[in-house]
């Protein structure tokens, strides 16, 4: 498992060459930034979904930067942000824009746009571009922060705790079977 973890993630080269990551400097030299442990997976994959879902640019110096401040592994927060890409990130933000909206009680039918946005959409000739965007991000401002806030910071959670079930799990089952190998029967408990 931690072979194919480590073909998968980005090389401490590569990081350390990218232009976005270079203000972290030596910060981004520190050993445990790049140590394969449960903690560090955990909570680097944690950041990189919170900030892949939290915030629509600039996702990777961001989780970068927090996987330096809380020692958790880089490569897992930086590769983790792919949770959004073009292919996620309309429906993504849609369901939070819903959640957003029904936390705040703005009632959305299923299907509707927000009232700004159907009047955007409508389009107005005399509106200049900028301003049809700009009246198009007012119309989904509060409840789409609410909602990218609430899912960021539950699926975040839910990250740490899940990559830290399967590794436990896995170490757990790796022990049984060797134990089994070895001839030291079905107690895992019992020490020699």
């Amino acid at each position: 498992m931690k072979k194919r973890l480590l073909q998968l993630m980005p090389t401490p080269d590569a990081l350390r060459g990218n232009r976005w990551l270079r203000w972290l400097g030596p910060a981004l030299h520190h050993p445990r930034l790049w140590h394969m442990s449960r903690r560090g997976i955990a909570l680097g994959m944690a950041l990189g979904v919170f900030f892949g879902l939290l915030i629509p640019l600039a996702q990777i110096p961001m989780a970068a930067g927090a996987a330096v401040a809380l020692r958790a592994n880089v490569p897992a927060a930086v590769a983790s942000t792919l949770v959004t890409n073009p292919v996620t990130f309309g429906p993504v933000y849609y369901a939070a824009w819903r959640l957003g909206s029904a936390i705040l009680g703005e009632p959305v039918r299923e299907g509707e746009l927000p009232p700004d946005l159907q009047e955007a959409a409508a389009g107005n000739p005399e509106q200049s571009w900028w301003a049809s965007t700009v009246q198009r991000v007012r119309g989904v401002g509060k409840p789409l922060l609410l909602g990218l806030a609430i899912v960021a910071t539950a699926v975040g959670l839910l990250t740490y705790l899940l990559v830290t079930w399967i590794w436990v799990a896995k170490v757990v089952w790796s022990r049984r079977r060797r134990r089994r190998r070895n001839g030291e029967g079905a107690d895992v408990h019992a020490r020699p």
